[in-house]
């Protein structure tokens, strides 16, 4: 699991927006909705996003309900220490090419 979180996080093209989704539903588990708006992103773009996160384990909805909240599943929270790693390095990395820029 921690290289797939380290793909998914980190190398992959949507790694940046699924690394802030991420983080936000360590927060809380919120509905995508809620996620848009605190983010900035389009609805379509989360929920693409929640999307791969679910294919592979990482966050689950709460329940089918409709509107219902994602929540980091237990074998993320299993890898927390991975979790914190991956953030730790991307906003290092990010802060350093914005200092080069």
């Amino acid at each position: 699991m921690e290289g797939l979180l380290w793909h998914l996080l980190a190398s992959s093209r949507g790694g940046p927006t699924r690394m802030r989704l991420v983080r936000m539903l360590d927060e809380r588990p919120r509905n995508p909705n809620r996620l848009a708006d605190a983010l900035d992103l389009d609805y379509t773009t989360v929920r693409h996003h929640l999307d791969v996160l679910v294919e592979n384990n990482v966050v689950e909805k709460s329940t089918d309900d409709y509107g219902a909240p994602y929540l980091l599943t237990d074998a993320a929270e299993a890898h927390r220490e991975t979790l914190d790693e991956i953030v730790t390095t991307v906003t290092a990395e990010s802060e350093e090419r914005e200092g080069d820029g």
